[in-house]
């Protein structure tokens, strides 16, 4: 599962041809989610409060990018690293 982001301990991947709807992981120490890319939404998992709303505003200014992503790692290309949450 490439990484494409990381940022304030948060790791961002996604998998080659995953399932639909489009989504990332985040995981945090022992914590994972799944988080849906238009519309941000939470698919399953968990984290922090905290670190949840840092992985949603990171991916409400980064969704043409994760969506570039997501059609990358569905046509067997690698994916693009995404700048993290400054």
């Amino acid at each position: 599962m490439p990484e494409i982001s990381r940022f304030f301990g948060i790791i961002i991947r996604m998998f080659f041809n995953d399932h639909a709807p489009p989504h990332f992981h985040a995981f945090y120490g022992d914590d994972e989610i799944e988080i849906g890319i238009t519309p941000v939404m939470i698919i399953s998992g968990y984290l922090p409060p905290r670190v949840l709303s840092l992985a949603v505003e990171w991916a409400v200014q980064h969704d043409k990018e994760l969506m570039d992503n997501w059609e990358r790692l569905h046509t067997d290309q690698p994916p693009q690293k995404i700048a993290p949450l400054k």
